[in-house]
């Protein structure tokens, strides 16, 4: 069933011809493929904005929870946002452009609380994930069976489990190992969305330091702390950074204006981001996904998912 989107349909249009759409997509598969490699390539995912109103302003909501809010904000500076601004921004976009999208959650590292967000989208009869914080560059089946992504510098895996539900399986650096995050079947609201965006402000891995990540073509960018991360199909290289390096960076590599990188300087988060992480490390990630576990069969991409 279809609902109406609340976006409003001139900032839809901005939206749209920035993500460098002469005409919408239509609401396919096509479309859809087409709408969410924009966003992987064009919109990041960063904790810019959240570190500065941590800092400035305690006292008010976390920035981004409105999708209007956000993607007036990343029109003017660029900037993106965390799991829980990024999927509702993209969930009201596609949804005013006639798909049949759904906000879920998930559980990052399979930890078995709720601690992500994501989109999820149905497509005659189908369900596909296109997640804005793991930025896969092209939407994954949930499916019966077990789904290995093609694309060497997103790699993820999407498996069933045995709850019923979907376990994505992703490489993401700096980590050694692919990150297991176990995706809920039942569709949230946007309260649920604000409600646990704002339960961040206790414990997050994204309110000390600077974590910034974007797509470029054959390309994944990741800024964690003062290392600068590339990678591509040759692998993963890596470099610390300087405090103007890192102001360079976030101007240069994720398009953040000027006003909003001074911003997050004098809000004291380029000082923080040099610091070493605070608090308990998480958890070593001991899994595997599928396609590395002895005498199991997994395909990669099949014909019906291309």
């Amino acid at each position: 069933m279809r609902h109406p989107s609340t976006l409003n349909i001139d900032l839809r249009n901005r939206v749209l011809e920035r993500l460098g759409f002469r005409t919408p997509p239509l609401a396919d598969l096509d479309g859809l493929r087409a709408l969410y490699a924009a966003w992987c390539t064009k919109v990041p995912f960063d904790n810019v904005r959240k570190m500065i109103a941590l800092r400035s302003t305690p006292g008010r909501a976390l920035p981004g929870g409105q999708a209007e809010e956000f993607l007036q904000g990343w029109l003017g500076d660029g900037t993106g946002g965390t799991c829980w601004p990024t999927s509702n921004a993209l969930f009201e976009l596609a949804r005013s452009l006639g798909f049949e999208a759904q906000r879920i959650v998930g559980c990052m590292r399979d930890l078995g609380l709720v601690n992500h967000a994501s989109v999820r989208v149905r497509i005659d009869a189908r369900l596909w994930l296109v997640d804005t914080s793991l930025l896969h560059n092209a939407p994954l089946p949930l499916a019966p069976d077990v789904f290995v992504h093609d694309d060497l510098v997103v790699a993820a895996e999407v498996e069933p489990a045995d709850d019923g539900n979907h376990l994505l399986w992703a490489d993401v650096p700096p980590n050694a190992a692919y990150l297991p995050c176990r995706l809920l079947t039942d569709v949230a609201s946007h309260a649920l969305y604000l409600a646990s965006y704002e339960a961040t402000r206790e414990r997050s891995p994204f309110n000390q330091r600077l974590y910034a990540r974007r797509n470029r073509p054959g390309e994944l960018l990741v800024l964690a702390g003062s290392t600068r991360y590339s990678k591509t199909a040759d692998g993963l290289a890596s470099r610390e950074l300087g405090a103007q390096e890192i102001r360079q960076a976030l101007s240069l590599d994720f398009g953040l204006s000027d006003g909003v990188i001074d911003n997050w300087v004098r809000s004291g988060c380029l000082a923080a981001s040099l610091e070493p992480p605070a608090g308990p490390k998480p958890p070593p990630l001991t899994g595997q996904p599928p396609s590395r576990r002895g005498g199991t069969s997994t395909a990669s991409a099949p014909s019906q998912f291309r």
